[in-house]
């Protein structure tokens, strides 16, 4: 069974009090929007991703790393942006059984939750919801209250799942009795199949809501060291930072002899739990002779991502007599945060010498280390 995922983020935001759009605040590394993003897109049976944004904010799209998706301009009621999403599905002719509906202000969710939504799905509508637990009270006229069972209440969460052709009629037949959400679209209950949802799975509303999802995201810490030394000799190109500098001596190593790029690679890789460069790219593989460290960082981070990992912070010193590493370091800066994927600002470079002592100040070796700080979602 296929489906399709409509993921609206094409609200104001104007409760949350915010100069960003809500979808594109960042908890952690990633934007609210990705957070979503990112645990959709590891379920097999989602094969097209629809996100419907606010004409306003297409600006922000850009800082979006995830690409695997399309978007859809919203419109000024939920009900109008969903509809525009599910005849975005019907004009392109999208192959797909069923459709999941998400608000991106749900970012908390497990995957387990869009796991359980699809195995019950095969004949019913599928909702989570939370049951009450709180006292209920209704006020009459603000002279006295009524005591409500609160066994009759519930809140309803999404993501929601519909057969597609089901839920698309009812939206271009009775988009007035639509609600707060396209369960409220359903003639009966008895086509329902309500889930246990998650209690992390609120809804981002206001400022007091995003604290507390800053406290719930299970986001780990890590630190890793990395340090690289390599002789330099004649009729060898220097690299450094994944530049070429002009230089008469160049570093001596099995691929380009990168030490900047090594000792970046070998602290991602401790912080990460991962081994070191020897054992990733053995010097004893011939695959790897003159390789470009470029490629061997790419590399790494594409396993690290696959894993959850992003770098926070690269803090670099490059250790050599010469050349002045502050003619090259802003250049070297753009480099490695287009390597990494990450800003300028979350990387620092620092050239030092050792005043003319030992091989490194008789211009004999160059040799460089690194702390990176690494954060992982769960």
């Amino acid at each position: 069974m296929s489906f399709s995922l409509i993921l609206l983020a094409a609200g104001e935001s104007r409760r949350l009090n915010s100069t960003l759009p809500k979808p594109f605040i960042k908890i952690g590394e990633k934007t609210i929007l990705e957070h979503s993003l990112i645990k959709f897109s590891k379920i097999n049976q989602i094969k097209k991703i629809i996100v419907v944004i606010n004409k306003k904010h297409k600006k922000y799209l850009k800082n979006i790393e995830f690409k695997n998706f399309v978007t859809v301009v919203g419109a000024e009621t939920r009900q109008k942006s969903t509809f525009n999403a599910l005849k975005y599905i019907k004009n392109n002719r999208i192959k797909n059984q069923k459709v999941l509906i998400h608000d991106s202000a749900r970012p908390n969710f497990s995957e387990k939750l869009i796991r359980r939504i699809i195995k019950n799905s095969k004949k019913k509508s599928v909702v989570p919801r939370i049951a009450v637990y709180d006292a209920l009270k209704q006020s009459v006229d603000n002279k006295f209250f009524l005591n409500q069972k609160r066994e009759d209440f519930f809140y309803t969460q999404t993501p929601q799942c519909f057969d597609f052709n089901k839920i698309f009629k009812l939206h271009s037949k009775n988009k007035y009795l639509y609600k707060d959400d396209d369960l409220s679209l359903l003639p009966s209950l008895k086509e329902v199949k309500f889930i246990n949802g998650e209690k992390n799975n609120f809804k981002i509303t206001n400022q007091e809501d995003l604290l507390m999802l800053k406290n719930f995201m299970n986001i780990k810490t890590r630190v890793g060291i990395g340090f690289d030394v390599h002789r330099l000799v004649p009729k060898r190109k220097l690299f450094l930072g994944g530049l070429k500098i002009k230089s008469h001596l160049g570093t001596l190593g099995h691929s380009d002899g990168d030490p900047v790029l090594h000792s970046i690679i070998d602290s991602i890789l401790g912080a990460c739990r991962m081994g070191d460069i020897g054992q990733m790219f053995s010097d004893k593989n011939k695959k790897f002779k003159n390789i470009r460290s470029t490629i061997l960082l790419r590399n790494v981070m594409d396993q690290i991502k696959s894993k959850g990992f992003y770098i926070k912070n690269l803090d670099i010193n490059i250790i050599v007599q010469t050349p002045k590493i502050k003619k090259y370091k802003d250049r070297m800066i753009n480099n490695i945060s287009k390597l990494c994927k990450i800003s300028n600002d979350q990387i620092n470079i620092k050239g030092k010498t050792t005043e003319k002592l030992g091989v490194i100040g008789k211009e004999k070796a160059v040799a460089c280390e690194v702390i990176s700080y690494v954060i992982k979602y769960d």
